[in-house]
């Protein structure tokens, strides 16, 4: 089920995809996810107007790794070769409502580097949402359509993620599917839970079933995906295309190595990797409280994580952070 998947022309390594989350998804993180199996990875979503206005730490979100030699190199069945390999893609998200400011960012320079741009419909965050930004557009088709077809007009593969709905008694799987592939859309994700239930329950194949019949385009199944049975499970019960991993990734990345069937590094070694790369980009006060976050999640499952958890948000520097990693995942 593993396999190499085509996006209007673009080439993914394999059909196992990195989602896009707000918070997490910087560069080292989407590196450390493809460098494991990964095929393509997606920046944290990137507001419009913030890009219009020159927001610096917006553009900060948008950094791809341009000046690291060798980054994105993907050697299929071993993602850390050092052996020259196919190029994995480079995709990012955008949010916003309005098609003009929108398609001016997917038009701009900041957004010129990137292979693929994902427009967020599915965000079910009240912040988000009362700006009639995110899965807000899922009550606004009229709207929702513009803003497909205007960005589609930069030049750019646009792909769309979205939910199967607002609420249960009103799914729009379907109808909002064919919208986005006759709006300019060339994938979408569907993200098989409706706005009210956010995270929670198990996602709905049927639903993401039903929008992969419904059109021709690449259709990329979410929710509920932790392993590579769940994997296997979701493309089996929905004939999706590939699958998007959100929460997981962050509580095991090395879920995309079992997925594409290799042998990931151990934790100490992935995770020490990971501090020195946010280290060096971001500097030691991000590197620290970022990395305390990423430690806590690590933990998940592992003896006495509530007392190493407590250590950690204590901890007040990136040495002290690696000092408990070295502890924890000896």
């Amino acid at each position: 089920m593993l396999k190499e998947l085509e996006i209007a022309g673009m080439v993914c390594p394999n059909n196992v995809m990195l989602a896009p989350l707000a918070g997490y998804t910087n560069f080292p993180f989407r590196e450390m996810c493809r460098r494991l199996g990964a095929g393509l990875t997606f920046t944290e979503m990137v507001s419009c107007k913030g890009l219009m206005y020159g927001n610096e730490e917006t553009k900060k979100l948008l950094y791809h790794g341009e000046d690291i030699p060798g980054a994105r190199t993907f050697k299929a069945g071993n993602p850390e070769s050092g052996t020259p390999g196919a190029v994995a893609p480079k995709a990012a998200q955008i949010f916003g409502c309005d098609p003009a400011i929108m398609r001016a960012a997917c038009e701009g320079e900041d957004l010129a580097p990137f292979d693929l741009i994902d427009i967020n419909m599915g965000c079910p965050m009240p912040k988000v949402v009362r700006n009639g930004e995110g899965s807000a557009l899922m009550e606004n088709l009229p709207l929702a359509e513009k803003v497909i077809s205007e960005c589609a007009k930069s030049g750019k593969r646009i792909s769309v993620k979205f939910r199967t709905g607002v609420t249960e008694d009103k799914k729009i799987t379907v109808e909002f599917a064919k919208m986005c592939e006759g709006a300019g859309a060339c994938m979408i994700t569907v993200h098989g839970r409706t706005r009210d239930k956010v995270y929670a329950g198990a996602p709905d194949y049927a639903e993401i079933a039903a929008a992969k019949n419904a059109v021709k385009i690449p259709v990329i199944a979410n929710g509920g995906v932790w392993s590579d049975g769940d994997f296997e499970k979701m493309l089996t019960r929905t004939g999706a295309d590939g699958v998007m991993i959100a929460r997981a990734a962050l509580y095991r990345p090395q879920v995309f190595a079992d997925i594409a069937g290799v042998e990931a590094p151990p934790m100490k070694e992935l995770f020490s990797r990971q501090l020195a790369e946010t280290l060096e980009l971001y500097g030691e006060r991000f590197a620290c409280v970022f990395m305390r976050k990423m430690a806590a999640f690590y933990l998940k499952g592992r003896q006495g994580a509530a007392e190493y958890k407590r250590r950690l948000f204590s901890a007040e520097t990136t040495n002290e952070v690696a000092a408990l990693a070295e502890e924890i995942f000896n």
